[in-house]
This record gives structure tokens, C-alpha cells and sequence, in this order.
């Protein structure tokens, strides 16, 4: 494989309202930087909430005529968007590192992802099927069906700019939706591409719609009374407020918050593929992912086999701009963001646990001015420190030590995160007892990143997810319908006078 393409363009980020660009009503605007090389890049325009009713109007009467095509015709344009997404995979690849950071191949994997979602909506066929019982009662005949809500948003966050919206637009449109994505403003260009797409692939003006902005867009999205379903993927602060303010104004909401992921390794785990797996998923994609391992449990004597190892791992981590192919690292997304987490390494310090390996003040040849951090290791880290409890959202990995699988699961259960865990072993028993008594919604058996799989749903427990419906699969079939039950009988079979009793199974 070549050299990829860079992205380069340099215009304005706009809106996208009923099938068109628009350059909105507010005059806010906002730099969007490259992080390898930390110059502007270019502007996003940031809407109002004119520009949401602007957007809700067009997707109000775009609605009606989408949700009555009949589900087959509307998963022939998902197919013709499909065959567009894989068509031009690296566009969006490139869009997403030049914004983002993440290596380009890893903007390919999170592409890939996001198309396996498109995939999984093209069964709208299937998936909107009802269930029928005849004769549930003498002459009765009972059936549900889904229908569509109506108008429904995403508010979606930098990590993921391609793949977390498609965790919502598929689907949404599938079922029959008006769609209104609110993407990150860090970065926000695949949000337009996406949407020239879907256009190119079939799909009536005004059915998928994009305001771009800040929290004025999102309140302006939680309040409007004909936006029926709000999808959230953030911090768990923003989500809850998402969740609370959305339910007060009647929405169904579905909000996705933040994450402190334990990776359990048992003395028994192959030591080889612990330390590989704690790597990859530690300092991928910069460790800006929700499911990301922030936290390392190592269990009995593990901890004295394993440091070496990682310290090792994480001092030679190739960290370059993410548009060469051999890099394993890429920036962090904004200057802001590196400040962050470059003060959580610090606090960590002062806390007193173990600095293994400091990744602040690099430096990458020809990109002094990029927003590049290495990967840091901390060793002896307790569940009262603030690097424990808190999510950094950046490539740092603090290691705990337990006695025992007991201790460590302890450990996991008394989090206030519930998002993704992982143990490492070789003992199917252990294995077993671990899957069945953690308390988190996404579990890995030797397997780090357990990110479900299209067809499953994603979603954590406790503080990670604030509603009662996980994201994608049939969860997200059920999050955007409703049912409807339809009880039926005819003249021949109604018997005479009025009925004053609870209608029962005769």
C-alpha cells in the first residue's frame, strides 16, 4: 500500500439542510486544527438554534413520505450508500486523521466498523417485522407492528467522527426516521461528506440533515417539541445532563457517557499477549477511546513479570503524524486536550503512585508544533487516587496491583464506570465466574476492546449509560419505533350487547 492521500481542503464546515449546504445564520465560528501540525486547518461554522429549526422543519416535512416507503425500497438507498462508504473508505479515513490525529489506518478500521453498521440496517426488511397470533381470542386476531418516532437527533463525539454517527443515522433512516446529526465541532468535515453520500446514494432532501455547533445547538435540539429521540455519546456529565434535560422535554434519550475500562491479568494469562493487548488498547488511537484500557489489574505476581515488559512496550511506541503508515500513535486532538491529560500525569505524581514511564514534552521531528504526548505507564496506583477514579481520555495506563481474582473483580464491581473490562487467563473457570459476576455492560475474555459486533448492540452499566436502551443492533431498532398492537375482529364474529367486563381470551 502507497502513501495515503492527505485531506487538504481548507473551505468553511457548514450545515447540511435539506439536501444542500448552508452556511448558517450565526456569524460564530470556530478553528479546526490539524493535530500533527498544530496550525488551523480551517473553520466550522457554529449554528443557532434558527439553524435547528431551519433543520427540523426540513427533516418535519421530509418525514411523512420516508416513513411511508416501504422498508425494502428504503434499505435499496442504505445498499446504494454502502457501496458509496466502501467506495471511498479512505476519503473519510483521511478526513478523520486530519482532524482527529488517529493513525490513518486506524481511521480505516473505525470506517470499517461504522460500514459493518450500514450492513446491519439494510435487513430493515427483517428487522421491522411484527409478531402476529391468530385467534387470540374467539374471532379476535392480535398483531404488533414498529413504526418510525419521527424527527430524531445524534449528538455525537471528536473520538469517532464517522463511526459513532453511523451507530445512529442507519438505523434511525432505516426505521423509517428524519435524522439531525450534531457532530463534534473538533472535527467535523466526514459529517458533510457523509451526507453529500447519502444524497448521491438516493436519499430524499431532508431526510438526514447536519447542524453543526456547540452546547446552543444541543439545547436548542433537547428543547424543539418536534424532535421526538435524542442519541448521545460523550463524558458521562454531558450525558447525564443530555438524559435529564432531554426526558423533561418528553424525548426519548439514549445517552452514552464515559468509561474507566479494567483489564484483569491473571497469573496464568500468556504474559506475551497481556502485554500486547494492554498496548494496543491502552495507547491506540492516543487512548482517546471509550473503550479504551485505562487500567490495568494485576493479580498475584504478575506485576513484577509484566512492568518490565510494558515499560519497555511504551518507551519504543512509534508516535509520528498519523498519515504515515508505520506510526502507532498520532496526536491528541487539541492542545487543550493535551494539557489535560498531561496534568492528570502530574497529579498522578503528586498522588505518589509510580511514574514508569513519562510520555510528556515530546517532541516529533518536523511537527514541533503538533499536539503529540507518548504513552505513559503508572505502577502502584489505589482506587482513592484521582488518576483512578477519573477518566483521562489520553494514552495513559495506570496499573493496579490485587492479591487475588476475588480482590480484582472488587475492584472492577466498586467503579462508578460499568463500560467495557477484559481478563486475561487461561482458566475457563475463572473465565466464566468473571463474565457472569463483573459489573459492566461489554466483556472481554482475553480479549481487550470488546466492542460488540453489529448485530449485538453497544452499551455499559452504572455510570456509562444514562436510558434504557443500548446503541446499534436491535436495541437501536427498538430505540427508534415504537409499537403498536392491533387487536382485529369482524361483524360475523361480535356477539350482541354491550360488553361491560375487561375483555379476557374466550
Amino acid at each position: 500500500m502507497g502513501a495515503p492521500e492527505a485531506f487538504t481542503a481548507t473551505s468553511d464546515v457548514g450545515h447540511w439542510i435539506g439536501g444542500r449546504t448552508v452556511p448558517g445564520r450565526a456569524a460564530r465560528r470556530q478553528d479546526v486544527f490539524n493535530p500533527a501540525t498544530g496550525r488551523v486547518a480551517r473553520q466550522v461554522l457554529l449554528g443557532d438554534a434558527d439553524d435547528v429549526r431551519a433543520a427540523v422543519a426540513a427533516a418535519q416535512a421530509a418525514f411523512p413520505a420516508w416513513a411511508d416507503t416501504p422498508p425494502i425500497r428504503r434499505a435499496r438507498v442504505l445498499n446504494a450508500f454502502l457501496a458509496l462508504l466502501n467506495q471511498h473508505r479512505d476519503t473519510l479515513a483521511a478526513m478523520i486523521t486530519a482532524e482527529h490525529g488517529k493513525v490513518f489506518t486506524d481511521a480505516q478500521g473505525e470506517v470499517t466498523r461504522g460500514i459493518e453498521i450500514v450492513e446491519f440496517a439494510c435487513g430493515a426488511p427483517q428487522l421491522l417485522k411484527g409478531d402476529y397470533t391468530e385467534q387470540v381470542s374467539t374471532g379476535i386476531d392480535n398483531w404488533t407492528l414498529r413504526q418510525p418516532l419521527g424527527v430524531v437527533a445524534g449528538i455525537t463525539p471528536f473520538n469517532f467522527p464517522c463511526m459513532v454517527p453511523m451507530w445512529m443515522f442507519p438505523l434511525a433512516l432505516a426505521c423509517g426516521n428524519a435524522f439531525i446529526l450534531k457532530p463534534s465541532e473538533r472535527d467535523p468535515s466526514p459529517s458533510l461528506f457523509m451526507a453529500e453520500l447519502l444524497q448521491q446514494a438516493g436519499l430524499p432532501d431532508g431526510v438526514f440533515n447536519v447542524v453543526q455547533g456547540d452546547k446552543v445547538v444541543v439545547d436548542a435540539l433537547l428543547e424543539h417539541p418536534d424532535v421526538k429521540a435524542v442519541s448521545f455519546v460523550g463524558s458521562t456529565p454531558i450525558a447525564q445532563y443530555i438524559y435529564e434535560t432531554g426526558a423533561r422535554h418528553g424525548k426519548r434519550v439514549q445517552a452514552l457517557g464515559g468509561a474507566k475500562n479494567h483489564m484483569v491479568v491473571m497469573p496464568d494469562a500468556d504474559l506475551d499477549q497481556a502485554v500486547d493487548a494492554l498496548v494496543g488498547s491502552a495507547y491506540g488511537s492516543a487512548g482517546e477511546r471509550c473503550m479504551a484500557i485505562s487500567v490495568a489489574v494485576l493479580v498475584g505476581d504478575v506485576g513484577e513479570r509484566i512492568m518490565p515488559k510494558l515499560a519497555e512496550r511504551a518507551k519504543a511506541l512509534k508516535v509520528k503524524n498519523g498519515m504515515e503508515l508505520d506510526a502507532e500513535m498520532g496526536p491528541i486532538v487539541t492542545r487543550q486536550a493535551l494539557e489535560r491529560i498531561e496534568g492528570y500525569i502530574e497529579l498522578g505524581v503528586k498522588e505518589g503512585a509510580t511514574l514508569v514511564v513519562d510520555g510528556r514534552g515530546l517532541k516529533v521531528p518536523g511537527h514541533e508544533g503538533g499536539f503529540f504526548t507518548g504513552g505513559t505507564l503508572f505502577d502502584h496506583v489505589t482506587p482513592a487516587m484521582r488518576i483512578y477514579k477519573e477518566e483521562i481520555f489520553g494514552p495513559v495506563l495506570s496499573c493496579v496491583r490485587a492479591k487475588d481474582f476475588a480482590e480484582a473483580l472488587q475492584l472492577v464491581n466498586d467503579h462508578e464506570y460499568g463500560n467495557g473490562v477484559a481478563v486475561f487467563t487461561s482458566d475457563g473457570n475463572v473465565a466464566r465466574e468473571f463474565a457472569r459476576r463483573v459489573q459492566a455492560g461489554m466483556v472481554g475474555v482475553n480479549v481487550p476492546i470488546p466492542v460488540p459486533m453489529a448485530w449485538h448492540g453497544f452499551g455499559g452499566w452504572k455510570k456509562s449509560l444514562f436510558g434504557d436502551m443500548h446503541a446499534y443492533g436491535e436495541e437501536g431498532v427498538r430505540f427508534y419505533t415504537r409499537q403498536k398492537s392491533v387487536m382485529q375482529r369482524w361483524a360475523a364474529s361480535i356477539g350482541k350487547g354491550a360488553e361491560f367486563t375487561m375483555p379476557t381470551a374466550k
